[in-house]
């Protein structure tokens, strides 16, 4: 019989020769990881454990769930492995090297390197032993535990176009020669194994269907040997398919694909979750009404992709073969996605294997990066015919370049609206890409806007990081995508906020906040109530705005989400008014003291209460400095006929006087930039189309891209300067 035995107590942890006892799951990054400066531990660090022989007749392995990045094991001072890759499984057999006291030595190293993924990303590398760890004892006679830490058993249901009947495989691995019995619900087969390995193929007639959220049924498969050992998996049986017209496909009915991208990390706990957080976050995305999980930006525990598979939710599933090409990690892509594909084959939640993400943004494409992804691709397809590869391709890659058709299916991480150019840019631009490419499955792998709870503003602007502009920013991207039937999918960038030690950004360094709730998940922001409006069956009003409670306005926007056709808005106990809308209902609602707002809709209410003050918080605002009022001055003069930085760039650009102006005054603030945002800057380099798109902007919310460098002298400057030119001047 197979014992699996938890290992996580009685550990000893040195980091630079001092010692401490804990208990896995285990990271040294949890606090120098997420409070900003880029400056987080990384390199090596030992863990130690004192055990006795367990005894067993057969073999004795060692199994990690997660050790970040690079892990040797070391049993009684003799080295037995190295595993290059911080997020799946591998095993150790120990069985030769035990004694009756054993000294176990586990080295793991987060630094820098050039061999192993990732390297470079916008998110902090935690090293440590974060997942669990068991011991497992097994008869001498066991299925396989040392292929690429697969479980030993595979299973391929193909549904057929009808319906009405699943072929199952099954295939098995095993060290041994004698029969393998295989069962399926109550069927039962014995297969002779060659070369250690054994199939059989199951029919199941009218089968119940794994069916995304609606049904997320599934089967088991189990198999045996005579020795005892035996293993078993759930598995689903469904139908998937790509459109470039309908998007995603499941058992032959389109399904329209929203959610979010998904870090494995919390507040105060770095990467090394139990189980309670996992499942806390898979409650989180379903009740938003998620149907659909990008697990960026890596292999994530094997726990949370059976939570997917209960819950139904749909998962992308990539390698952190990101940001930065590296020629001489090649082998590491490989394995990684080798170590991925194998270990979570027989998830039905997953429905795509993901190559890369952002891989051509520091070097752009070159013959060996291309090389490489085709060498993945070529990969995945041997592995599993079933699913396609994807890719998540950075915005300023070309949609005209070869690269960009490399994968099956593929989607973009667009920030219109955000780093660049205006929301309305992203409907620009699918437009645009569906119509030069209508055989092209294309989605959003990336979106987002950072928002820090404590901001708050009666008019949220683009570069704020105000709740209400990332809730403006998403209502606009909801609405461009149900516009859109042919997205294959829509992946918000973030569900959660998480760690990223290089950021400083919005009052919270070392955190990304683009997320629709808070690192603790303590807040939904209020987007996270507009994705409820949009995909939650669940009925629910909810008044926007809750944490803007001192307001300077006269008059202040009541806003409201909801997925009911209409909802009825008191003031002080009092009715105020009444709409018939689509998911968002806006008051105008005069203000004088404290009051008590309620949105009520048949059963279901909500309440906040709000009060007039004579000054704005200046709590509200990022760096206590209201950056919009730059551009926003009454004495600003556009003068009709001439130039003004409320023209497009494109137009500046057409006319060379005007072009002339711009250049000799924007030339030091270029030249800031490029010092100030260094990698950043040399990011933005947009091929032409993009460039055209990006050039539709006004010179105002062009500059704005720009942030801090930019002062008021200087915008009334360029703007005094620009009015002197008349708009037919050649």
């Amino acid at each position: 019989m197979r014992e699996q035995i938890l290992f996580n107590d009685g550990w000893t942890f040195v980091k630079e020769g001092k010692a401490q006892a804990v208990t896995l799951p285990h990271t040294w990054n949890a606090e120098d990881g997420q409070d900003g400066g880029n400056d987080y531990y990384r390199g090596t660090c030992l863990y130690k454990k004192s055990f006795p022989d367990p005894g067993a007749d057969g073999e004795v392995w060692l199994e990690f769930r997660g050790a970040a990045m690079t892990a040797e094991v070391s049993l009684n001072g003799k080295l037995l492995a190295r595993h290059e890759g911080g997020y799946s499984t591998f095993r150790v057999n120990l069985t030769d090297d035990l004694r009756d006291e054993n000294e176990l030595t586990v080295s793991v190293d987060n630094g820098v390197n050039r061999r192993v993924y990732p390297q470079k990303a916008d998110f902090t590398f935690y090293g440590g032993i974060y997942r669990d760890v068991y011991l497992l004892i097994v008869p001498k006679e066991h299925f396989s535990l040392d292929y690429y830490g697969g479980s030993g058993i595979k299973v391929t249901p193909v549904v057929s176009e009808d319906l009405s009947l699943a072929e199952v495989t099954v295939e098995t691995w095993q060290n041994g020669s004698g029969p393998v019995t295989i069962q399926v619900r109550d069927q039962v087969q014995t297969a002779v194994p060659e070369n250690g390995y054994a199939k059989a193929v199951f029919r199941l007639v009218q089968p119940h269907l794994w069916n995304g959220t609606e049904d997320p049924y599934m089967y088991t498969a189990s198999a045996f040997l005579e020795s005892g050992d035996g293993v078993g998996t759930k598995f689903g049986c469904r139908r998937i398919a790509f459109d470039p017209e309908k998007g995603f496909i499941l058992n032959n009915k389109p399904l329209r694909l929203v959610g979010t991208a998904r870090h494995q990390d919390r507040q105060g706990m770095g990467n090394a979750l139990t189980r309670r957080e996992h499942e806390e976050d898979i409650f989180l995305l379903r009740e938003m009404g998620a149907n659909t999980v990008r697990l960026a930006h890596y292999q994530h525990d094997q726990y949370f992709y059976d939570l997917c598979d209960r819950a139904g939710l749909l998962a992308w599933a990539e390698i952190p073969y990101i940001t930065e090409h590296m020629p001489e990690a090649r082998e590491n892509t490989l394995s990684q996605m080798r170590e991925l594909v194998i270990q979570c084959y027989n998830h039905p939640s997953i429905i795509c294997w993901g190559l890369s993400n952002e891989i051509t943004a520091t070097t752009g494409v070159t013959e060996d990066l291309a090389d490489n992804h085709r060498a993945l691709n070529d990969l995945c397809h041997r592995l599993d015919p079933t699913r396609p590869t994807t890719m998540a391709h950075v915005f300023m890659l070309s949609s005209d370049d070869p690269f960009v058709m490399l994968p099956d299916i593929r989607s973009y991480n667009l920030y219109y609206g955000w780093y660049v150019g205006e929301k309305e840019q992203n409907d620009e631009w699918f437009d645009s890409f569906h119509e030069k490419h209508p055989e092209a499955v294309i989605g959003l792998s990336e979106y987002g806007a950072d928002a820090n709870p404590r901001f708050q503003s009666a008019n949220p602007q683009k570069g704020d990081w105000t709740e209400g502009y990332q809730a403006i920013y998403h209502e606009h991207m909801l609405k461009m995508w149900s516009e859109r039937p042919y997205i294959w999918a829509m992946h918000c960038w973030n569900g959660f906020d998480f760690g990223a030690d290089g950021r400083d950004e919005g009052g919270k360094p070392g955190q990304n906040q683009k997320g629709l709730i808070t690192f603790d998940r303590k807040i939904r922001k209020d987007a996270f109530y507009i994705y409820k409006a949009y995909l939650s069956k669940e009925p629910f009003v909810y008044i926007a705005g809750r944490r803007y409670a001192e307001r300077a306005e006269e008059t202040t926007e009541i806003k409201v989400y909801s997925n009911q056709p209409s909802v009825t808005l008191f003031v002080d106990g009092k009715e105020f008014g009444s709409q018939d809308a689509d998911k968002i209902f806006r008051f105008k609602v005069p203000i004088t003291g404290e009051h008590e707002i309620s949105a009520v809709s048949g059963k279901l209410k909500d309440t906040i209460t709000i009060r007039r003050v004579e000054k704005a918080n200046p709590d509200y605002v990022k760096d206590g400095t209201n950056v919009l009022n730059w551009f926003d001055r009454d004495d600003e003069v556009v003068k009709d006929g001439y130039f003004s930085i409320k023209d497009s760039m494109a137009a500046v650009k057409g006319c060379p006087e005007a072009k002339k102006v711009f250049d000799e005054l924007a030339a030091p603030l270029m030249e800031a930039a490029k010092a100030a945002y260094g990698d950043v800057a040399k990011k933005v380099q947009m091929p032409p189309e993009i460039q055209a798109m990006m050039d539709k902007m006004s010179v105002e919310a062009t500059l704005k891209q720009i942030g801090r460098l930019v002062s008021p002298e200087f915008i009334h400057k360029l703007n005094y300067a620009l009015n002197q030119v008349k708009k037919d001047a050649e």
